[in-house]
């Protein structure tokens, strides 16, 4: 438990942030999933938007996007 007054206060920030980032990560990971699922224009634009915003705010490293987005649009046919 936090003793301080910053430590308090910065506690209170990270489980802000931790709620914001699971709430992209989660986007993230069910555009992949329906992507996956039924492979078309719209699923697989929507993957590579949401791995592209994950990875503009910090949330995933930028070679794991380019990965995502790569594996995702192998899945054209």
């Amino acid at each position: 438990m936090p003793v301080t007054k910053t430590a308090k206060r910065a506690l209170r920030s990270s489980f802000r942030k931790q709620i914001h980032n699971k709430r992209i990560t989660t986007a993230l990971e069910i555009a992949m999933r329906k992507a996956k699922k039924n492979p078309t224009k719209k699923s697989i634009s929507e993957a590579i938007s949401a791995a592209d915003k994950a990875a503009k705010k910090g949330i995933i490293h930028q070679n794991k996007a380019n990965r995502i987005k790569s594996s995702v649009s192998s899945l054209k046919s």
